[in-house]
């Protein structure tokens, strides 16, 4: 049996959609009929693992059946981020083995910002993926530009973790073990704007300095809100499973969220039952 595929999400900025993003992943991959481990080390806040809780109970409630993921026990996660190094490796590591023997793909979320369970996670990533708003305070973490010119000047804090786990995975697997790292615009205004051209072109240039790519992300929609308390996404929703009203702009989210999956390299992540919206 080949090991899972690991997924990391990532940005050390807070506020970037890393959560949203990993619900629709997971869902997508479930819904693919893949065997789904997360992992939520944001042991504060633990969004992804709160959508998860919802789903089920939303699933029982209405006698839905959901496809659901797995999740390792990572135990208080309050008293995990005040525990020393040590012990946050070990729990992490007995995680990850659990969600090894039981997945075909593993989803970790990660926090904003540089911890010890953020830096275990990326480096053991197959794949990363950096949700960036399209702002230069987000781009900040991955290059800086001269405030004169506006020309990229270098790579940031967080493209130098990711090469650190580039090499760290190097050491461990191997040369030829790469990590996949894309970069996805998330959030974005319906508008086009001067500024996010301008932010384009020096992401296309710090794309080829750094080694990512870039792809879509999740423009910012009602729709990925208001289907949060049910433990639900766009990928979800069919003629037995609505619980807002149905709308065109829904019919395009789902579009959206399939050109996520196919750029992250998941052509064969489906979505369900094909939604009408006049139905």
């Amino acid at each position: 049996m080949s090991d899972p595929t690991v997924i990391v999400v990532g940005n050390e900025k807070g506020g970037a959609g890393k959560s949203t993003l990993a619900i629709h992943i997971v869902t997508g991959l479930l819904h693919a009929g893949k065997r789904v481990a997360i992992m939520d080390l944001d042991l504060r806040q633990r969004s992804l693992s709160h959508f998860f809780a919802n789903r089920a109970a939303w699933s029982a409630a209405n006698q839905q059946p959901l496809p659901m993921p797995t999740e390792p026990d990572l135990g208080d996660g309050k008293a995990l981020a005040r525990a020393g190094e040590a012990e946050q490796t070990a729990t992490f590591q007995a995680a990850f083995a659990e969600a090894q023997a039981n997945a075909d793909v593993i989803l970790i979320d990660t926090p904003g910002g540089d911890t010890v369970l953020s830096r275990l996670a990326h480096g053991l990533a197959d794949q990363i993926v950096t949700p960036m708003n399209d702002s230069f305070v987000d781009f900040d973490l991955l290059g800086q530009v001269d405030p004169g010119t506006m020309d990229l000047i270098k790579p940031s804090i967080y493209s130098e973790s990711v090469w650190e786990a580039r090499k760290q995975r190097a050491i461990t697997r191997g040369r030829n073990a790469t990590i996949d790292w894309i970069v996805v615009a998330n959030r974005l205004a319906v508008a086009e704007a001067r500024n996010r051209r301008r932010l384009e072109e020096r992401m296309q240039k710090l794309s080829k300095r750094v080694g990512f790519r870039m792809g879509p992300g999740l423009r910012d929609r009602v729709i990925y809100r208001e289907l949060f308390p049910f433990g639900l996404t766009v990928a979800d929703l069919n003629n037995d499973i609505r619980p807002v009203a149905v709308s065109l702009a829904h019919v395009a989210a789902r579009q959206e969220m399939r050109s996520l999956m196919q750029a992250l390299g998941l052509e064969d992540a489906s979505l369900s039952t094909p939604l009408d919206a006049a139905a």
